[in-house]
């Protein structure tokens, strides 16, 4: 089962720069999408059906034009879980489970924290998150959460750890959760394979950031432990340029 998460920045921008071919180069199984900052209605449909896609769930926003995750598929999943249930982490459309035979997949979309208020509610819905998926793993053991985490788990995840130590997104509180949240029980499957530094998956648009690596591991598969025996493969796929981030991939045996 081939498995690709990419945080587009805006999926009709993303479409506009050449997303359609390239997904249909990259041809995954499944593909989770963040930030597609668009309502369904908003979407030509047909485009990611006629790309292979059949089968396509959006959980948007409330506010147009903000945050939102999909996941297109090409396989019908068992079951579509929108959201979490929690009103206060659902209204920003940020997390969508599709459920397989033996394996879940869930598109998540942590929210930054670019604010004092939004770190605040970064913090919240990192804690609530937490438990809603300590419950989760009770029915469900073999999870995949795919998703923009905003956080850089390690030194060697961001480009300038001394520069962004107080910068949301490196925060000790934000990295000690992330360190938690691996050790309940999850495998981060990209540093499985690869333990090697000056690996991103964002850079900002200004300065040149991407031309010169200097970037930011924000963008995680993240799989729970009874599945570290089926992983095949994990890498970025760095070359992909629709959005400020690049895709993320994972394979395993399904």
């Amino acid at each position: 089962m081939k498995i690709i998460s990419y945080n587009v920045n805006g999926i009709r921008a993303a479409i506009n720069r050449g997303f359609i071919d390239w997904l249909k180069s990259a041809n995954p199984d499944v593909i989770c999408l963040q930030e597609i900052k668009a309502m369904k209605e908003q979407l030509e449909l047909n485009i990611f059906e006629e790309a292979g896609y059949k089968y396509h769930y959006w959980f948007s926003a409330k506010k147009k034009g903000y945050s939102g995750v999909a996941i297109l598929s090409k396989i019908k999943p068992d079951h579509v879980e929108y959201g979490t249930g929690i009103p206060s982490m659902d209204f920003e459309g940020r997390n969508l489970r599709a459920d397989y035979d033996g394996v879940s997949v869930m598109s998540l979309y942590l929210p930054s924290g670019t604010n004092l208020d939004r770190l605040e509610h970064k913090l919240e819905y990192m804690a609530m998150f937490h438990d809603y998926i300590d419950e989760l793993k009770k029915d469900i053991p073999n999870l995949v959460i795919c998703g923009d985490y905003n956080i850089c788990h390690q030194v060697i995840d961001i480009h300038d750890p001394i520069r962004n130590a107080n910068v949301s997104g490196f925060l000790p509180v934000e990295r000690e959760w992330i360190g938690n949240f691996m050790d309940s029980g999850f495998i981060d499957s990209f540093r499985h394979f690869n333990k090697a530094p000056h690996n991103y998956t964002w850079w900002s648009y200004r300065a040149n950031s991407r031309a010169n690596n200097k970037g930011w591991r924000l963008d995680y598969a993240l799989t729970s432990l009874p599945l570290q025996e089926k992983l095949k493969r994990s890498v970025i796929l760095s070359e992909a340029e629709h959005s400020d981030h690049c895709p993320i991939l994972l394979e395993i045996e399904h």
